[in-house]
């Protein structure tokens, strides 16, 4: 007889307390579950179940198969599951979250031409600088650029970002441009709120030594447009994002200070809640994604 066969049967029989609810439940004759069972029985040279006349219960060594044999199924149902999930068009509703500046000035693109792909699936797009509780909140995915925190959520790499520090022509005419890196302690430094390293700066000396440099100055904010502008306006130096830049160095409204000074690259990951199988709507987005990121080469953002 077929052991899988027989393995269900006697699970059956253990969760449903008995021949005859096990039968009901797998939709099969009280005989056959009889016969699977003590098929599996002759077969390991065991007794498993203890029977009377008002119940079956399984013995200690049926117990501790009871658990193994629980697993296999469990697997097998998996594998089944992965089969038939690879095989589905994606289809449904995927709810993404994106941060605001790289949401505009990329993900909205890559998002248009995924949904020209695959017809059958609707996007609804919330762009937000903060990391959203993606279980919680009912997002399948999120956009993160940076350093990921621990946690159960499974991430795909898409690309690495990097920034420039930035300031006002204005305002290195009013308090001098910085020389060094230690020069930064003495300007108003205009402070992304959502980094991993709170009010630090982690920069890089053109020898290779890292520095942290306390940001200090009259605004911090959870997005990098606002600091942009703040940059742009003159009220201090910001470490901006290049995708969030694009043509403000080059039209004259920022100028890039202490070129030589390098800031960590900072990783542009897929995230998503953990589980074995993905639905076919979002192993089809991530794979997209990373496709589409792929084609850029080596581009930073």
């Amino acid at each position: 007889m077929d052991r899988l066969a027989e393995m269900e049967a006697f699970i059956a029989v253990v969760d449903q307390g008995g021949f005859t609810d096990a039968a009901r439940k797998l939709n099969i004759s009280k005989s056959a579950i009889s016969k699977h069972v003590s098929s599996l029985e002759a077969r390991l040279g065991a007794r498993l179940l203890n029977r009377t006349t008002r119940r079956v219960s399984p013995t200690e060594i049926g117990l501790a198969y009871y658990d193994k044999a629980g697993r296999v199924l469990s697997e097998a149902g998996d594998a089944d599951a992965m089969v038939t999930s690879m095989q589905s068009e994606p289809r449904g509703e995927l709810r993404l979250s994106v941060p605001v500046g790289f949401g505009t000035t990329h993900i909205s693109e890559a998002v248009a031409a995924f949904l020209q792909q695959y017809r059958d699936v609707s996007i609804h797009m919330t762009m937000d600088d903060r990391f959203v509780e993606l279980v919680s909140e009912g997002f399948d995915l999120a956009i993160r650029i940076g350093n990921l925190p621990d946690s159960s959520l499974r991430a795909r790499k898409l690309g690495e970002a990097t920034g420039l520090l930035v300031a006002s022509q204005d305002y290195l005419d009013r308090r001098g441009t910085p020389q060094s890196i230690e020069d930064l302690s003495d300007h108003d430094l205009l402070h992304y709120s959502n980094l991993s390293t709170g009010n630090f700066w982690r920069l890089v000396s053109e020898n290779g030594v890292e520095k942290q440099v306390r940001a200090g100055g009259k605004l911090t904010a959870n997005n990098g447009e606002a600091l942009l502008r703040a940059v742009e306006a003159g009220l201090g130096i910001s470490a901006v994002p290049t995708f969030i830049l694009r043509d403000s160095i080059e039209m004259g409204r920022t100028v890039e200070i202490l070129p030589q000074v390098r800031k960590p690259l900072l990783g542009i990951y897929a995230v998503y809640p953990p589980g074995r199988f993905p639905q076919p709507k979002l192993r089809a987005f991530v794979e997209f994604m990373a496709a589409h990121f792929k084609k850029q080469g080596d581009v930073i953002w």
